[in-house]
């Protein structure tokens, strides 16, 4: 995975947006006298060329009035390595509870803009706080930005959404770094990403989950990405603040300004805040606006306060309070000095041909996650870490049927070549994943390819579920060889000690998305799945740090305490104890490899 941390120049999203439409003069002068009206500013208001400037950057514009095409700036973009702080949010529960209160406490603390896009924004306890907090800070003067995906966060009317909107009635107004109060009113501007009443492809999504505050500030920005949606079942805690240990185990990456510019111009917190600008221009994008009647603000009024006493009732939780009690520490110790680079997949936004010509759709977007990662020519160490919820072995093939790539088959070649290197990986297993088609793939499709022979590939796929449950395989010495490789060790998250089987443990289900190779480290939204590298937007950060490394192996190591190695006698009783264990969960375990052959035979495999 050695990738390079040295890339390209510079975004030059600032200069062509700002160009699409005549930059506003700053607000009209209010008479005399009437400072006190809702759009006037107090008296003593500066207009202040910066906040003009950023004011019209972030103003969203419906496609007719843009005159560029912001997801081929940013496939062509040249994207320079940054100088970063970081910290890691893991994969346990304060891990979790530290991530819902650094959400909070940045969105409170923002002093100038806050922006945020979600592939899922539950309308849950944890939503409508989170709602709550992005309305206080219209208020308080903070321009925001919120990005919700159409299908992700799916709701019929989004009144929620239209009410945060309609803070901007009662905005205060923007501030300059040194606190002067400007002309320039903030606002809340929503916008559901690829909206189903546009009627575009609706297979191309954004699973983005990404926070930036203060973008444009390089002393105050707080960037932080990674895997965790808005939803209670992230966090740690139920809707009355009690501990939910079936949970996603998930990570993300919190990144500030380092201490000096590398290679260009842009700090980390002003590249994600460009990142979020392309995205929310997406031609397929809706701005979501409230409806100007008596009656709909009364629904807006009862939303937002439906969201201010959610926020109230977060806060209070006791869980949630001593961990707000500690950001301010958290956020002034232990981060980890790192040069990053931002990566991500707008060319699956806008591909053609994605079946039939994916390497070359590839070579298209330099800037790929997926790209960066094949080009990558040696790694960094000699053993390579990758957790993934729904990880696939890809493989394309032509319109003959003649194979292009094949991901199990370059793995085989590259331990050839690198004899003295290893590879784990860490994905779902039956127990703990919330997804019954990408786990048949895993168990039917990934792990065989990777580890077994074709021979025996052939019996597993061929097996009924009753084979696994007597100690055939357990006993059998090629199959022991085969999946205990010396140097491809594949985990799943869960153990027989759970309390579905009569236990006391809750495994949660794995979420997390991450890689690991020596000093080098990559974080993000991706899945690595076919969706991720087809058909969905994704992004995150590479990391060059052995200080952030090392705890992202913490977090490794505590996810293989909670797995078996897949096809060991511990992985085949835990199956064993799903097939037998009843309900809708267990008879999708016992059909996994209909499941399996159906996906693969109709095509909709590429969909998972």
């Amino acid at each position: 995975m050695a990738v390079t941390l040295v890339r390209i120049v510079t975004l030059l999203v600032l200069a062509v947006l700002s160009g699409c439409a005549a930059l506003q003069p700053a607000s009209t002068p209010c008479p005399a006298g009437t400072q006190q009206l809702p759009d006037c500013p107090p008296v003593g208001a500066v207009a202040d060329p910066f906040i003009d400037l950023l004011y019209e950057e972030r103003q969203w514009r419906p496609p007719a009035e843009i005159e560029v095409d912001p997801i081929e700036i940013g496939k062509e973009a040249t994207i320079l390595q940054q100088s970063a702080r970081t910290r890691l949010l893991g994969p346990t529960r304060e891990g979790a509870l530290n991530s819902l209160a650094a959400k909070l406490w940045m969105i409170e603390n923002a002093g100038h803009t806050v922006d945020a896009a979600y592939y899922i924004f539950t309308r849950d306890r944890i939503g409508l706080a989170i709602l709550g907090a992005l309305c206080d800070a219209v208020r308080r003067g903070v321009d925001v930005r919120l990005m919700v995906d159409a299908i992700g966060s799916y709701s019929l009317v989004n009144n929620d959404l239209r009410a945060l909107q309609g803070c901007s009635r009662q905005a205060d107004f923007m501030r300059t770094a040194d606190g002067r109060v400007t002309t320039r009113k903030a606002r809340a501007q929503v916008v559901v990403f690829n909206a189903l009443t546009n009627f575009g492809n609706y297979n191309r999504r954004s699973h983005d989950k990404l926070l930036v505050v203060d973008g444009r500030f390089p002393d105050k920005a707080v960037v932080m990405t990674g895997g965790r949606n808005i939803s209670l079942a992230y966090y740690g805690i139920t809707a009355d603040g009690q501990p939910d240990p079936d949970t996603y185990l998930d990570t993300e990456l919190m990144l500030r300004t380092g201490p000096a510019v590398v290679g260009g111009e842009f700090t980390v917190g002003e590249s994600s805040e460009i990142y979020f600008t392309l995205l929310l221009h997406f031609p397929k994008n809706r701005l979501v606006e409230a409806v100007d009647s008596p009656e709909a603000e009364a629904t807006y009024r009862d939303h937002r306060d439906r969201a201010a006493a959610n926020l109230a009732a977060v806060k209070a939780m006791p869980l949630v309070a001593s961990h707000l009690e500690g950001m301010p520490q958290c956020m002034r110790d232990g981060w980890h000095y790192a040069i990053v680079l931002l990566a991500h997949e707008f060319g699956n936004l806008t591909d053609s041909n994605v079946l039939a010509d994916p390497l070359g759709n590839l070579r298209n977007n330099p800037n790929s996650i997926t790209y960066l990662l094949k080009e990558s020519k040696e790694t960094a160490s000699k053993r390579l870490r990758l957790v993934s919820p729904y990880l696939f072995a890809a493989q394309y093939r032509d319109a003959d049927g003649n194979i292009l790539h094949d991901d199990a088959v370059e793995i085989a070649k590259w331990l050839d070549v690198h004899p003295e290197h290893e590879i784990e990986i860490i994905v779902n297993s039956v127990l703990t994943s919330d997804n019954v088609g990408a786990q048949a793939v895993i168990d039917m499709d990934l792990a065989p390819r990777l580890l077994l022979d074709e021979e025996s590939r052939q019996i597993w796929l061929a097996a009924g579920w009753r084979d696994e449950v007597g100690a055939e395989l357990a006993d059998n010495a090629s199959w022991r060889r085969m999946v205990e490789h010396p140097r491809l060790r594949i985990y799943q998250t869960g153990r027989n000690d759970d309390a579905r089987f009569g236990g006391e443990r809750i495994y949660g289900k794995l979420h997390a998305k991450f890689i690991i190779d020596g000093d080098l480290g990559f974080i993000g939204t991706s899945n690595f799945d076919y969706r991720s590298r087809l058909f969905n937007n994704e992004m995150g950060f590479f990391v060059d740090s052995a200080a952030q490394s090392a705890e992202l192996d913490s977090a490794f190591e505590y996810l293989k305490e909670l797995s078996y190695l897949w096809g060991s006698p511990e992985w085949l009783e835990m199956r064993r104890k799903m097939m037998e264990s009843g309900g809708i969960k267990a008879w999708t375990v016992r059909r996994q490899r209909t499941i399996y052959k159906f996906l693969k035979a109709t095509g909709l495999k590429w969909y998972f």
